[in-house]
């Protein structure tokens, strides 16, 4: 691992973290907002932008000397390093559109391929996880200040009931082949949540599986998966079982399972 200030890559990624929520919510709670689509189709709002200039400047300001990766940058997409940040500003476009809360600000540090340091922050749920300098994960409790830093909840999983699972899957993109592999498994309780809080559900034990069978980009992911690898979770590619990697081409992943070690994954052929 690289010489890394953690103190300082802490602070600082929780720091930019509430200054885009702020501004996110100051947008929010506006009765319109400007929204247009981007070359995808997907929406982009006057907010993903605003809070992509705070974070993308103040990682740049404090960290000069590593990249910064940013979703409404395309021109920072072509980077070939082993070190960089990878932020998607407003995680859940989608839900922030609709004034559904669970959109959040996604900020991760990769190394070698892996997240080993990450911020996940939901300004309209006021819930905030983040990675320690130490590598531990854990839920702040509000109100949130950037000044002093609240109580702090180390986040644990919980032991999975194999009989009686808790999946979690995305309120906005549910699909026919997500909801049939959940089939394959003994499901008590299924969850849907937006953006990335999902993979903080189950680092903080409220759930224990979180499948998606669909399209994502590393910086939606990052952020929550460096937040439940600290707390001993899984990240796997669906097809290969292997974790998931970052810094790929054109930064977009496979499809992949996020789980507590203890849920196996299973095949086409199990029930």
């Amino acid at each position: 691992m690289a010489n890394l200030d953690f103190d300082k890559i802490e602070t600082r990624m929780r720091e930019l973290a509430l200054l885009a929520g702020a501004k996110i919510l100051s947008i929010y709670e506006q009765p319109d907002f400007n929204t247009r689509l981007k070359a995808d189709s997907s929406p982009l709002t006057e907010a993903d932008e605003a809070a992509d200039a705070i974070i993308y400047a103040g990682l740049q300001a404090a960290f000069p000397e590593i990249p910064v990766v940013t979703e409404e940058q395309t021109d920072s997409h072509s980077l070939d390093a082993d070190l960089f940040f990878i932020v998607d500003p407003l995680d859940g476009t989608k839900e922030f559109v609709q004034r559904r809360g669970d959109f959040t600000v996604n900020i991760a540090l990769i190394e070698g391929g892996q997240p080993v340091r990450g911020v996940v922050y939901a300004p309209a749920k006021q819930r905030m996880f983040f990675t320690r300098a130490d590598g531990s994960a854990v839920e702040e409790a509000g109100p949130f200040s950037i000044a002093q830093q609240g109580s702090l909840h180390a986040l644990q999983m919980r032991k999975p009931d194999l009989g009686a699972l808790v999946v979690v899957a995305s309120k906005s993109h549910r699909d026919q082949a997500t909801d049939d592999y959940i089939n394959r498994y003994a499901v008590a309780d299924l969850r849907s949540a937006g953006s990335s809080l999902k993979f903080c559900l189950l680092a903080a034990g409220e759930a224990d599986l979180y499948p998606r069978l669909g399209r994502t980009m590393e910086w939606d992911t990052a952020a929550g998966h460096a937040i439940l690898q600290a707390v001993g979770g899984e990240v796997l590619d669906f097809n290969t079982g292997l974790p998931l990697r970052y810094g790929k081409p054109n930064y977009e992943n496979p499809f992949f399972i996020a789980r507590h070690s203890e849920v196996d994954l299973v095949s086409d052929n199990e029930n």
